[in-house]
């Protein structure tokens, strides 16, 4: 039977202590270039292996990142919003280009999550995607700060909770697409979504889209804005309602893509054209947005560079680095339910 080469071997035939092979192993800068070289090119001859799991031990690190995504109410059985699908797959690229191992689960906001990784060592850090009610979930934020436990989230920057967050520019995009509707001639607006501190991005999306009515000298009303899930069926709910009360409205902006996915089919089934008779836009681009008929005008997040920033930012964190907030540009993706033509 071979016998299975160790690090001590490895530091016979390199001349080296073994404190040194590991190190090299490593690829820590204590060690010289050549040194490293030669040390890896004898582990593979001896087709050595590291020890993932003593190596993490003796570093006190799992070694794995944690992501914990909120249970959304979802009309399938996943309940995870598909904005969230393609930034989990980044993140998952990234974590293991950094050399870690990823844990998903569901944070439930009934549960001690956030002392049980701290507590267990299961993960070095934690990545937040989603939080449902934000005023009950900063409660959790103030315990994670105060047990100093790495963690990074996807949202706006919280004054409240200096924490790092990775974002996009939620004003700007509810300006820049409501700017697009108006320079498109329309004149009555509404907007389907929460517009309070329960829900920080739908506010700030919100709020954009009055600036730029206000900048506009067009009215910006109060009744014209509906609460609304980011589900399609909350959106239908909401639409059906505000048109049959407001029949005047020629332009809906959602918060969200399933929110307008479920007004357009409000708008149809009230027998409002989509968009000669009103226009409906959403946000995030999620990818069934370019198959709605007509297909759905909203704001572009890339979720793609937002995996990457999180998990370089936690990472920066359990090395000791002191990464920034960020705020990444939108961009409006313009189809067909506004009226444009490709």
């Amino acid at each position: 039977m071979k016998v299975k080469a160790t690090s001590f071997d490895i530091a016979h035939l390199a001349g080296v202590s073994q404190s040194t092979v590991s190190r090299a192993l490593r690829d820590s800068p204590l060690v010289n270039q050549q040194t490293r070289d030669k040390i890896k090119a004898i582990a593979a001859e001896l087709n050595y292996k590291v020890d993932k799991n003593a190596s993490n031990l003796r570093q006190q690190q799992s070694k794995t990142l944690a992501l914990l995504l909120f249970e959304d109410l979802t009309t399938d059985d996943s309940l995870i919003n598909p904005f969230f699908l393609s930034m989990i797959g980044s993140i998952t690229k990234a974590s293991s280009l950094a050399g870690y191992d990823l844990l998903i689960s569901f944070q439930n906001m009934g549960d001690d999550w956030h002392a049980e990784f701290k507590d267990t060592n299961k993960a070095d850090g934690i990545i937040l995607l989603g939080y449902g009610d934000f005023v009950d979930y900063q409660d959790k934020l103030t315990q994670l700060e105060e047990q100093q436990t790495h963690f990074v989230r996807w949202g706006p920057e919280d004054k409240e909770h200096p924490g790092i967050s990775i974002g996009c520019d939620n004003y700007q995009g509810g300006f820049d697409i409501t700017q697009h509707l108006i320079e498109a001639g329309r004149k009555t607006f509404a907007f389907v979504g929460g517009a309070d501190d329960h829900a920080p991005e739908f506010q700030s999306r919100y709020l954009g889209h009055c600036q730029a009515l206000e900048d506009a000298r067009l009215k910006v009303d109060k009744n014209y804005q509906v609460e609304a899930f980011s589900t399609e069926n909350s959106g239908y709910d909401a639409a059906k309602q505000l048109l049959t009360d407001s029949p005047e409205i020629d332009a809906i902006c959602c918060a969200s893509d399933l929110i307008a996915i479920g007004v357009m089919q409000a708008c149809q089934d009230l027998g409002r054209h989509i968009p000669t008779d009103i226009a409906v836009v959403g946000y995030d681009n999620i990818p069934v947005s370019r198959f709605t008929h007509p297909p759905l005008t909203t704001v572009s997040q890339d979720t793609i560079r937002a995996g990457e920033l999180l998990v370089a930012s936690l990472v920066a964190l359990i090395n000791g680095e002191e990464p920034t907030t960020q705020s990444m540009q939108v961009e409006v993706i313009k189809r067909g339910s506004c009226g444009y033509k490709n």
